[in-house]
This record gives structure tokens, C-alpha cells and sequence, in this order.
């Protein structure tokens, strides 16, 4: 599997040029095949903007010409996959900075018509950062489409953190505008797009906890079979803060519960191994229990202060009575997301939002040479 960097490599710069030389055949696409060449030191989306760049240059006069070329190229079923970045940012770029209706409005037709050959969720930030009244009246349209890739679009494009792409203040400064499209995709017959309605509302719950427990709420008072799941994933965040209305809204109650654990297996951890831990959870109520079992584990950071990140164990219903085993080992193998730091790390448990105590191991320095 490549890496995300690879994603936009030579051979899809140089089909890229080929494919448009095919339609534009006069033109000697200098500044793209100069892009093309020069792709090796930059990352995903500097390769996309720099083949942006190499397009916008080759065909400098206008919108219109830009589209003819792009519109052109359309008949070619080789004309897809990840050179459609680049393809769909130079058209959103050229639309905004002619400023007029006619090129945004045919550049945002042009986002839906083009996203089922790769998605134009990157893209489409540019003309919501430039009109986000007038995208969003096309989007909530996209809602519509008989193409899941352009239902797709309209949640996926409009999510407050999309990866990869670029922030659309207006949309963070206001959640609440985007809620009208999650409404009308989160009973979607794909599920590939209900995915992206979860991601959407996961986003909105890092600020806006209250607008998405009352869009849950909404929904399940309306389900579809499938609403449930859609839900679950996109109150994860929420679950994993130990949100009690989230929490509630999933059926986990205040545990009747008695937790015996954590317990590790070693006080100290060498550098680049594992901690492993036990526990166990008995049902000391009356009634069948539904839990929501996630463990914590608080790292030493640089200064000497701990930070706090929770990690998925399981769901369980324990009848009375019964008790779960829980045995699970974490890597401190090198990664690239974090940076560990010897000295004093802990592990808890996390039961229907509510922590137990912490049980302290030394992660111990690297040795020299690792």
C-alpha cells in the first residue's frame, strides 16, 4: 500500500498530462509537466496544489477556458482517480477569482459531476469559503442525487475538520448550518455515505456537544434500522469524553458494578515495548447491565505533566452476577502520531464514562543506539 504522499506521484502527474494534451493538443503544457517533475520533496496536498499551479498557468485566459479543456477531458475513462485534485481545485481557484456567478455556479455543478471519479471534498472548501449561502443551496440539492458519490459529497465536503483539506470558518463559526444536510442523509440507503453523516457529526461534537446530543436525539426518535450505528460512530468522541447525555442516548446507565484492576504485568516498560494489564468488571446489581469499557492511559510529556487518551476496549451487557475478564497489552513502539517520553505513565479504566483509580508504570529510556 503506498504511502499518502505516493498517492500523487509521477505516473499519475505524467497520465495527467497526456490526458489533457489529448483534448488540448497546441497547448505545450510546460508549467504542468514542470510541476510533474518536481513532485518528489512535497507532500499530498503540496503536490495537488503544485499541479493546481501547472494547470492554472497553462491556461491562464479565463474560467470558461479552463472548463472546456476539463469538460473535454471528461470523455476519457482514464480521466480519474487522484489527478481529479488537482483538476477540481484549479477549477474551484479560477471560479473564485473571476468572481462572477456563471463560474461559480458552473464550477460547483462541476464539483458533483466530477466527485464520482474521485472526490471533490477538497476542492469544494475553496467556493464554500468564497459564497457559503449560495454552495450550501447546491449542496443540500446533491442531497438529492441518485449518485451516492455526490450524497456523499455533500456531507463529506462541508465536515468542519475534513483531513487533508482546508478549514471553512464560516461553517465552524456556525455548525448549525450544516445540521439540515446530515438530516437529510443520515437514514441513507449507503452506507458510505451514512459513514460520512457520523464523521460530519463527530466533527461538530468537539464544540457544539449540545447541537449534536440534540440531533441524535431527533434522529432516534425517528430511526431507521440503520440510524443507530450512525449514531454510535458519530458520538464516539463524546463516549470516549465520558459525555453522560451521550452516554445515556447509547443505553449506558450509572454502572451497579464492582472493578477489580487495573493491574500491569510490569512496573517498568522498556522503551519500545508493551504494557500489559488485567482487570475484571462483576455486575453487582440486579438487572442486566450494558456497558461501555474503554481504558486511559495518561502519558508523560515533556515538561513532567500527563496527558489523557482514551482507547476503545468493548461493549457488554453482564447479567447479575457476572463478571468479564479484561486482559490487554499497549505498545509504546515508535509512532509517528506520538511522541513518548520516559518516566511515570498510568493506566485506568474508563465504565460507562466513570474512570477508576490509576496504576502507575515507569516507561523506561531508550537505550543508546535505539
Amino acid at each position: 500500500m503506498p504511502f499518502a504522499d505516493q498517492l500523487i506521484g509521477s505516473d499519475v502527474a505524467e497520465q495527467l498530462v497526456r490526458e489533457l494534451h489529448d483534448v488540448a493538443p497546441h497547448n505545450s503544457l510546460s508549467a504542468l509537466k514542470a510541476a510533474a517533475d518536481n513532485l518528489e520533496p512535497l507532500s499530498l496536498r503540496e503536490r495537488s496544489d503544485s499541479l493546481r499551479d501547472g494547470l492554472l498557468a497553462d491556461f491562464p485566459e479565463n474560467y470558461e477556458q479552463l472548463a472546456t479543456v476539463i469538460k473535454a477531458a471528461e470523455a476519457s475513462p482514464s480521466f480519474t482517480g487522484w489527478m481529479m485534485w488537482p483538476v477540481t481545485s484549479a477549477l474551484a481557484t479560477r471560479a473564485v477569482s473571476e468572481n462572477t456567478q456563471g463560474a461559480f455556479n458552473d464550477a460547483m455543478a462541476m464539483m458533483g459531476k466530477l466527485t464520482p471519479r474521485l472526490t471533490s471534498e477538497f476542492a469544494i472548501r475553496v467556493l464554500l469559503n468564497h459564497d457559503l449561502e449560495a454552495a450550501l443551496r447546491f449542496v443540500q440539492e446533491w442531497t438529492h442525487s441518485d449518485d451516492e458519490h455526490v450524497r456523499r459529497l455533500a456531507s463529506e465536503g462541508t465536515r468542519p475538520y475534513l483531513p487533508w483539506a482546508i478549514r471553512v470558518p464560516k461553517i465552524i463559526k456556525n455548525p448549525a448550518c450544516t445540521i439540515p444536510i446530515l438530516d437529510a442523509l443520515y437514514r441513507d440507503s449507503s452506507e458510505y455515505v451514512r459513514r460520512s453523516v457520523s464523521n460530519h457529526l463527530n466533527d461538530l461534537s468537539r464544540n457544539e456537544p449540545e447541537l449534536v446530543l440534540q440531533t441524535a436525539q431527533r434522529w432516534l426518535q425517528d430511526p431507521a434500522p440503520s440510524t443507530m450505528s450512525v449514531v454510535k460512530h458519530g458520538l464516539r468522541t463524546l463516549i470516549k469524553r465520558g459525555n453522560p447525555q451521550a452516554l445515556a442516548l447509547l443505553g449506558f446507565g450509572t454502572p451497579t458494578v464492582e472493578i477489580d484492576g487495573p493491574y500491569v504485568s510490569n512496573t517498568q516498560v522498556e522503551w519500545g515495548a508493551e504494557v500489559s494489564f488485567t482487570a475484571s468488571i462483576r455486575n453487582t446489581g440486579s438487572e442486566a447491565m450494558p456497558l461501555a469499557i474503554d481504558y486511559v492511559l495518561h502519558h508523560q510529556k515533556a515538561n513532567g505533566s500527563r496527558s489523557a487518551k482514551v482507547f476503545k476496549l468493548t461493549t457488554r451487557t453482564l447479567e447479575p452476577g457476572e463478571t468479564l475478564k479484561i486482559e490487554r497489552a499497549h505498545s509504546f513502539r515508535a509512532i509517528t502520531t506520538r511522541r513518548y517520553y520516559p518516566g511515570t505513565h498510568s493506566v485506568a479504566l474508563q465504565v460507562n464514562g466513570l474512570p477508576t483509580e490509576e496504576t502507575d508504570f515507569e516507561l523506561l529510556a531508550a537505550s543508546t543506539g535505539s
